[in-house]
């Protein structure tokens, strides 16, 4: 049996921290192995067994900031991964939370499907990581998330490569086609969003527009991630 993904939950507010948590317990695969109200206790934690494999870390905390914690675990040896779940939005921060190693940024406040989709597309990463031997270029990519239209480089004005990548994420990720709005429900987008980003990733050709036809009206437009198709 698969050990589970622990996960250790890093919030100065308890309330917030223990509604992620149950949303960490939602995802199948992963498990909440601890909860953190301030810096100290964060790093106390990440000491202590079982040792988290992933920190969902908020910026905002009463005795420092959730970059000087990831800065200190790093000092420490500590290896878990990290994703920023936090409502600084100022680039700064954000550009600092990726050079210091955060996997992803999730900014508050969010939806269920946005953390299910950024906990799914971790899991894919591990299983990837861990299945160890050589590394071809496709196998890199995957790794450093080029599968998704993120790498795109040129994408069209108004357009975010952060939200392709969201989009992609949960293509790569589902079982079968999905349409807007399940796009929507996992993600946290709106069906609108989620549509445009369906429609860039078709004429891209990294997603395939297939079509289900119900007993009346107009067939509802289903995607599925192209090397699923």
């Amino acid at each position: 049996m698969t050990r589970p993904i622990e996960v250790l939950v890093v919030d100065d507010d308890a309330r917030v921290a223990r509604v992620n948590a149950a949303y960490v317990d939602k995802v199948p695969g992963f498990r909440v192995t601890g909860q953190a109200h301030n810096a100290a206790s964060a790093l106390h934690l990440l000491g202590t067994a079982p040792r988290p494999d992933l920190m969902l870390l908020d910026h905002y905390l009463p005795d420092a900031t959730g970059l000087d914690v990831v800065r200190e675990m790093r000092r420490r040896g500590h290896e878990t991964d990290v994703i920023m779940v936090t409502a600084a939005r100022d680039v700064r921060t954000v550009q600092a939370a990726m050079r210091q190693g955060a996997l992803q940024y999730l900014v508050k406040p969010f939806a269920f499907a946005g953390l299910r989709t950024r906990l799914e597309a971790y899991a894919e990463l591990r299983r990837t990581l861990d299945g160890g031997g050589r590394a071809e270029q496709a196998e890199v990519d995957r790794i450093f998330g080029a599968m998704s239209a993120a790498t795109e480089p040129g994408l069209p004005k108004g357009h975010s490569p952060t939200t392709a990548d969201l989009v992609g994420r949960a293509l790569v990720n589902a079982k079968g086609p999905l349409s807007a709005q399940e796009i929507a429900e996992r993600t946290g987008l709106s069906r609108q969003t989620a549509q445009r980003y369906l429609k860039l990733l078709e004429r891209t050709g990294r997603a395939t527009l297939t079509l289900k036809y119900g007993d009346a009206g107009r067939p509802e437009h289903r995607y599925v991630w192209a090397a699923h198709a």
